[in-house]
């Protein structure tokens, strides 16, 4: 399912539904890779620590630094909550007749892998390098096409949007016109008065970990208790009001694209929130621009020294100062042993971000500052031609409604799972 539009946030009543017990030593402690122990049963499917640790093992394979041991402790505990909601949505989904079929998972794995540039056989060689399996990635497919399953049959046909409402907020839009609006990522943990304080200490690691480097999707496709989590939190573009919360809303117009904020406080738990990009409503984006750049660049000989390097790269920079236009900058390069590269489709939101404002500003004709290093050589960007992006039209009311009946299937679907984690009957070790 496609996750777009407002927060969706957990409903808690009542004591936690899972009761996990105070002694989690079989959780945390080193455990023998050959040993499939049950961690738990969950309506009488067991979940091993193999799984466990296949599921752990894939999600630090995906970050850049290496993670404390408390910090693996947690994200153990919370793996086998995620483990435990799959088995949940599969069990549904079977119950109801809408079993997901092997061939589903099999075809769904083949275009994952296609996706990362490999077949399912280099796929399959590719986890258990990181120490995980085929199992685990398999396994995940199951859960996300089983809780599709249960979506389309008991959610999204009893979720209505009148023309009424569609009206309204097309009306509302129109007269934002000009107005800012966002591209959010979110990654909810829910919390009740009992868990409160665990569950904030794992959202400031996960915080910690994302500003080391770690992948906001990847994080929040493994602990977001959001429906948003399908689609690695991103909540798509909306209106700071489409938030629903006051607090979520008054950090985000604050945020600068890029920026991470959080852990943040709000009922039923905690979001941590990535501003992904802004754009006016209505209007053209000058990041949408289609560019035809020329890269002129000059490599210094191994083992320069300084001195010589800066004096060959003034040199370079004075050629460039000299040409007069992309025509003229082949010719003018050569003569000073530099090289060129043209590409006549290029759009300026996938220039470094460093270089966008610069490239926007530019004419055609004029270069960019000159930028680069001993090792990697200096270069500049030439604009050779822009097409601009045309006046952006507003919504349509199909896209609208779309939008509204998105916002309303989370919450839902919220409450779904919910329900279905306080009827199971779920023992551990």
């Amino acid at each position: 399912m496609a996750a777009s539009g407002a927060h969706a946030q957990a409903v808690t009543q009542g004591s936690d539904a899972f009761n996990f017990p105070d002694d989690i030593a079989f959780i945390v402690q080193p455990s023998n890779p050959n040993e499939r122990r049950a961690t738990a049963r969950v309506n009488g499917s067991i979940i091993t620590g193999t799984d466990v640790d296949h599921r752990v093992a894939l999600i630090l394979a995906a970050q850049d630094v290496a993670v404390p041991e408390e910090e693996v402790a947690r994200l153990r505990l919370q793996v086998l909550r995620n483990l435990i909601d799959e088995t949940l949505r599969v069990q549904e989904a079977a119950a109801n007749d809408m079993a997901v079929t092997q061939e589903q998972v099999d075809s769904a794995y083949e275009r994952y892998a296609a996706s990362q540039n490999r077949s399912a056989a280099q796929m399959d060689e590719f986890l258990y390098s990181l120490g995980s399996s085929p199992r685990t990635i398999k396994r995940q497919i199951q859960g996300e096409l089983a809780w599709d399953n249960l979506i389309r049959r008991f959610i999204r046909p009893f979720v209505n949007v009148s023309e009424g409402e569609v009206t309204d907020l097309l009306d509302r839009i129109n007269a934002s016109r000009g107005t800012t609006e966002y591209r959010i990522g979110e990654i909810y943990l829910s919390a009740n008065a009992t868990n409160r304080g665990q569950v904030l200490a794992n959202a400031n690691q996960i915080v910690e970990q994302l500003r080391q480097g770690g992948s906001f999707a990847a994080y929040a496709r493994q602990f977001s208790e959001a429906t948003s989590a399908i689609t690695g939190g991103d909540l798509g573009w909306l209106r700071l009001a489409q938030l629903q919360q006051p607090t979520l809303e008054a950090a985000a117009a604050q945020m600068t694209t890029g920026q991470l904020v959080g852990p943040l406080e709000i009922p039923g738990g905690y979001s941590i929130l990535l501003m992904i990009d802004q754009r006016q409503v209505g209007m053209p984006d000058p990041r949408d621009a289609v560019l035809s750049l020329k890269q002129i660049s000059y490599d210094f000989a191994p083992g320069i020294t300084p001195q010589q390097a800066e004096i060959e790269g003034q040199a370079f920079i004075e050629a460039v100062g000299q040409m007069n236009g992309c025509g003229d900058a082949d010719a003018r390069a050569a003569a000073v042993g530099a090289t060129t590269v043209d590409n006549d489709e290029i759009p300026a939101r996938q220039l470094p971000e460093a270089l966008q404002g610069i490239v926007l500003q530019l004419n055609v004709g004029q270069s960019t500052p000159p930028f680069g290093d001993l090792q990697e050589g200096i270069r500049v960007l030439m604009l050779c031609g822009r097409d601009d992006p045309q006046d952006t039209s507003l919504p349509t009311v199909d896209q609208v409604m779309s939008q509204m009946e998105e916002e309303r299937i989370q919450r839902r679907g919220q409450r779904f799972m919910r329900d279905l984690r306080r009827d199971a009957v779920i023992e551990y070790n």
